[in-house]
């Protein structure tokens, strides 16, 4: 009967999963169609699926998509409406983004959005396209979209950490937590590298570097297994959240999930190790739960520390910390286990004695009797696990009596005693005994057990003295009287008891309340910390707000340790707390005041450390003398500084992940570097030594005509091979940052007169096109730096135009700018190049030919033309093929002409 009456009870819709049910009701719904990487068919099932629904009658338009050159993919956007997209003007480029006001005024049932981490071009209404995706999704309006996972925001750095790469654009998981269908896309890594290779994914080139690096088949594996496993959390979030809106009492065996219960006992540690070996061969997410009682409060604090300690311990091994409050531990732990699916429950085996059992009752034992359709695991454990122990004095809360909660329950009791002396003439005796009462039940809510069962003692003194005959002493006449004491010191001590509990519970529970609040707003405010001086000054300002403490934070730097932030701010150590420090970052034990090694410092030092390494040490202190923190004190710094640290780790491996790939950069560079001079930088020489030493063997025997074409080749290879070296060595000035600009008043044509002219053999095979006004004003440049800009566009015009073909030079005022424009014949840019072009070594390879050069030529330009503050763009030309290539640079002030040159 009991569990028909707490099955009964539980009968009832979460109203938090109804509150939930109801918002997807007054909203679009969301699909997600997630693959594990590029190029796996998420386009291609989005337009399969909108198609079908298109063809069921719903109103069904094209949001945005990109097919990326794909012919299938293209093919399926045949019969759909397309919303025009709106062009914004950004650095030189005419871009287009998904219209979401035409989209809203449109206002179709379905919308496909590709690429859901799209971040929008500045001047968008919102910065991400997921939060165009809200924003129709609250108007209504369903939504198919697409995502890769390496683009979660929870996940980005395990990608990073798997991939070497960090990922720029992301979403949060409330995206997919907010979806109401997620369809996985899945390609086997041989089949993925397969579509690489056939040209379906990226360009020949682009797809070699691909499988080379991100598209490697470990790589690939590890990504289908988080799409896989974050597709199953969200699909196990969904099934537990429509069980708690239609009342069905779990668990329903979809998936398995894995509850420990834990308290005090020493054998608690081996139940989470255990649950944790157990979820491992489940591959089941699992969770470690204690229910505080009333009697929890009055553990002793070796006890709360050990506590502690087990769900600290669960939450190192990867579990979820829970804790709740209640009465009676077997049926708060099912119910908790009922509504969130749990399928297996550990608890440990009875301690209590049989005859402890006979009057308290086995939790194990309830478990196992009222579990249902719940497995439950009853484990030894190990006994032998030692209590916590602390390398830190505590300090003693504060042990002065109380004097007020006993002076306010003798008022009560005042009170109480004047009523019923009021009372007296018209109430029987037994009445007047529930006034008294009264006085006990006030005392227990306002101040617990103790005043209370003071109330008790004196409210049965008054009762005897005033009430019972004979009055007015301690003398009972009456065998009845004697009954009606008793009754009422029973009466009162019971309901004291209750009330006392209830006030232990509710205190408890707004203690619990408080510090959650406080450790959910300590982790929100680190979770939206980009830098590390912003995390360690958060870190500072929680410990030093919430334990009433000066702080200061140290971090290893070269062979020290290193003060980065202190609060207040405070940076200077004495030689006792720098060794007090330095012991407690090397042997990852507490230093300092009130620890047991080196207490003589100024500061108690802590180390902060995560399962992985120490992060650092924190040095507190305050003006009272002895011990800082109490045992409660304790735990709550232990919790800050974990959470602290484990945020200090992420912006480390952060840093680590971008070393990494700023390494690997380095070591492309370096590979392209050697490659362009055992090629590129040998050709030039190989003529010139042929071309000399023809001419030291044969010059007599050669013909007049033969020696001076010898000779130009020894001139012209000799300047390619000049440009080659000059190439190199501004870009060597570039990236030291030495290239600081001369600049001064020029003519614009005066410059590019001067570059034609060294361009001339160059361009001997070309006819060039000059048209510059001769009204365009002065420009504010460096005449070496910009001559030099324009000769290495026209020398990459040379080398990809066709013999006899035009190369153009266009000059034109626009605005506060003028723009000069360099356009050729040749065979153009590819798209997907158009911005690549400007990086170093990057060359296009189109076709077998491909001209001699470093590929620094567009990557020097670039930088000489954003030092003068200019901007360079790449296009291609619209009328024929050909390569168009545009710089910007601003029209001088009125002041700046004035002054005339520098």
């Amino acid at each position: 009967m009991p569990l028909q009456d707490d099955r009964t009870a539980d009968d009832r819709p979460s109203p938090d999963a109804l509150l939930e049910s109801a918002e997807r009701e007054t909203r679009g719904r969301l699909k997600i169609f997630l693959g594990a990487a590029p190029g796996v068919g998420k386009t291609y099932e989005m337009l399969m699926d909108g198609r079908a629904r298109r063809a069921d009658g719903t109103d069904v338009v094209i949001g945005v998509v990109e097919t990326h050159g794909r012919l299938e993919t293209e093919a399926l956007l045949d019969g759909f409406e397309i919303v025009p997209r709106f062009k914004l003007h950004y650095r030189g480029h005419d871009l287009e983004e998904m219209d979401l006001d035409a989209i809203i005024a449109r206002r179709p049932h379905l919308v496909l959005v590709d690429e859901l981490a799209h971040s929008n071009v500045e001047g968008s209404r919102h910065p991400k396209r997921y939060l165009d995706v809200e924003e129709l999704l609250d108007r209504g309006i369903d939504v198919y979209t697409t995502l890769n996972i390496q683009h979660v925001e929870s996940l980005n750095d395990v990608v990073a950490r798997i991939t070497r790469i960090r990922v720029r654009e992301t979403v949060p998981d409330s995206i997919i937590d907010r979806a109401d269908d997620i369809e996985i896309i899945d390609l086997t890594p041989d089949d993925l590298i397969k579509r690489l290779h056939e040209g379906k994914v990226y360009l020949p080139k682009t797809a070699t570097r691909a499988t080379a690096n991100y598209f490697s088949p470990g790589n690939l594996t590890a990504l289908r297994e988080l799409a896989l496993r974050r597709t199953a959390q969200r699909v196990d979030d969904q099934l537990v959240s429509h069980m708690q809106a239609h009342a069905i009492a779990g668990p329903w065996e979809a998936g398995d999930r894995v509850l420990v219960c834990i308290d005090e006992q020493p054998r608690s540690a081996a139940l989470v190790r255990y649950a944790r070996r157990q979820a491992d061969r489940l591959r089941a997410p699992w969770a470690a739960i204690h229910v505080e009682t009333a009697r929890s409060v009055a553990l002793a604090e070796t006890d709360k520390d050990r506590v502690a300690d087990h769900l600290r311990l669960a939450e190192q091994l990867g579990g979820e910390a829970v804790t709740i409050p209640g009465q009676e531990v077997a049926r708060d732990i099912l119910r908790y286990a009922k509504a969130n699916n749990f399928t297996h429950v550990v608890v440990g085996t009875p301690h209590k004695g049989r005859w402890r059992e006979l009057f308290e009752g086995s939790a194990s034992h309830d478990l196992i009797r009222w579990a249902g359709d719940i497995s439950v695991h009853v484990i030894s454990g190990s006994e032998r696990t030692p209590a916590p122990t602390r390398t830190v004095r505590t300090a003693v809360p504060n042990g002065t009596f109380p004097v007020r909660p006993y002076l306010v329950s003798t008022v009560y009791v005042a009170g109480a005693l004047a009523m019923s002396v009021l009372l007296d003439r018209f109430l029987d005796v037994r009445n007047l005994a529930l006034v008294l009462l009264m006085a006990v039940l006030a005392s227990a809510i306002t101040y617990g057990l103790w005043p209370a069962l003071y109330a008790c003692i004196a409210s049965a003194f008054v009762f005897n003295f005033f009430f019972l005959e004979p009055r007015y002493t301690l003398t009972i006449r009456d065998p009845e009287s004697v009954i009606a004491l008793v009754f009422f010191l029973i009466v009162a001590v019971t309901a004291s008891n209750l009330a006392a509990r209830l006030h232990r519970q509710a205190a408890a529970a707004r203690k619990r309340a408080r510090m959650t609040d406080d450790l959910y707003q300590f982790s929100r405010k680190l979770a939206g910390t980009g830098t590390l001086d912003d995390v360690l000054w958060a870190t500072a300002y929680q410990i030093a707000s919430m334990l009433r403490l000066r702080v200061v934070i140290l971090m290893p730097e070269s062979d020290t340790l290193a003060v980065k932030v202190g609060y207040p701010p405070d940076d200077t150590l004495v030689d006792a707390d720098i060794a007090a420090a330095r012991w407690a970052w090397d042997h990852e034990q507490p230093a300092g005041r009130g620890a047991y090694t080196l207490p003589g410092a100024k500061r108690l030092y802590m180390p902060l450390r995560t399962g992985r390494t120490p992060v650092g040490v924190i040095g507190l202190d305050n003006d009272k003398p002895g011990p800082l923190l109490t045992p409660e004190e304790q735990r709550l710094f232990d919790a800050l500084a974990d959470q602290a640290a484990i945020a200090i780790e992420r912006i480390q491996l952060v840093a680590d992940v971008e070393r990494a790939r700023l390494a690997a950069e380095a070591d492309r560079l370096r590979t392209a570097l050697l490659s362009s001079i055992s090629h590129d930088l040998k050709t030039p020489l190989a003529g010139i030594l042929g071309a000399a030493g023809t001419l030291n063997d044969y010059a007599p025997s050669l013909p007049e005509t033969d020696r001076t074409e010898l000779v130009s080749t020894i001139i012209e290879e000799s300047e390619r091979l000049h440009r080659f070296i000059g190439n190199l060595l501004d870009m060597t000035r570039l990236e030291s940052g030495a290239t600081q600009p001369n600049a001064s008043l020029h003519f614009p044509g005066d410059i590019v007169g001067s570059a034609l002219r060294r361009a001339s053999r160059m361009l001997s095979r070309h006819r060039v096109d000059v048209a510059l006004p001769s009204d365009l004003p002065m420009l504010k440049v460096d005449a070496v730096l910009f001559e030099q800009v324009v000769f290495n566009l026209l020398d990459n015009a040379a080398k990809y135009a066709p013999p006899a073909s035009t190369i153009a030079i266009q000059g034109w005022r626009d605005g506060g700018h003028v723009l000069l424009r360099v356009v050729d014949e040749g065979p153009g840019i590819p798209p997907d190049d158009l911005e690549r072009v400007f990086d170093s070594f990057y060359r296009v390879r189109k076709t077998d030919h491909v001209p001699a050069g470093t590929g620094l030529g567009l990557s020097i330009c670039r930088g000489f033309v954003e030092a003068m503050g200019g901007t360079i763009t790449a296009a291609n030309r619209t009328d024929r093929p050909g390569a168009v290539f545009t710089i910007r640079l601003p029209i001088p002030s009125q002041t700046d002409s004035v002054k005339g040159p520098s």
